[in-house]
């Protein structure tokens, strides 16, 4: 097996305050696995028997309720680490990860876990950083998803994604994965057709341009005054 160079990683926030060759001996642990679009690196109640991190590509994460709804839980980008089920006192992963492009990933062996976080604190705390993080954007999305109307949810959704991987261009900023708007939908708890109405009709204000799984925030100040249900005046 080849040995996985630390370089790939050194720049990531969880490894910049480790040493090469403590990245070195991390990696030695971990293998490279190619995920093609479409395909599942977990899927929900799966036996957690690896944890991840993202080096190449992007990965939707969705969560089937009880009553058969589909959620988008969150989306993962190059750089974040993922699947850590024992971290969070689980043997099973709660949701499925699906790879929305060819994607590449370093995979662990759950077991690694403890005797890892042990040895590098360094590797625990950013990796509890990354957890938090999450945990309040679940957070927000909670209070979203209770207490603002439709357009405010959908206008936060893009904004969220833009922050997390938006791309400058000569239109504005584009959320930088394929992205439809089923997908926007399903993580505002609201239908295709609301969502459908809303960006079209955002697109005749000059707020955003869509095309096949294709969002560009054209005017994100706009759009960040109507999340905050301020006037655009």
């Amino acid at each position: 097996m080849t040995a996985i160079d630390p370089s790939i990683v050194a720049e990531l926030p969880l490894f910049r305050d480790l040493s090469r060759d403590q990245i070195r001996d991390i990696l030695d642990g971990a293998v490279s696995r190619r995920y093609p679009k479409g395909s599942n690196v977990f899927e929900q109640d799966g036996k957690a028997e690896y944890f991840f991190l993202l080096l190449n590509g992007h990965l939707r994460v969705g969560r089937l309720t009880p009553d058969g709804q589909q959620v988008v839980v969150r989306y993962i980008v190059t750089g974040d680490i993922f699947g850590i089920a024992m971290a969070i006192g689980r043997d099973t992963y709660p949701a499925t990860a699906t790879a929305i492009v060819e994607s590449l990933a370093l995979a662990w062996p759950s077991l690694a876990w403890p005797p890892l976080v042990a040895k590098y604190p360094a590797l625990a705390a950013g990796t509890m950083q990354a957890l938090g993080n999450r945990l309040q954007d679940v957070q927000a999305r909670v209070v979203e998803m209770s207490t603002e109307e439709v357009e405010r949810r959908v206008a936060h959704a893009l904004l969220r994604l833009a922050r997390q991987s938006g791309r400058k261009t000569e239109r504005g900023i584009e959320i930088d994965f394929p992205i439809s708007r089923q997908d926007v939908a399903e993580m505002t708890g609201t239908t295709l057709h609301t969502v459908s109405r809303i960006l079209s009709a955002w697109e005749n204000r000059g707020l955003v341009q869509g095309g096949r799984q294709q969002i560009i925030l054209t005017d994100a100040h706009r759009l960040f005054l109507l999340a905050e249900g301020q006037s655009e005046s």
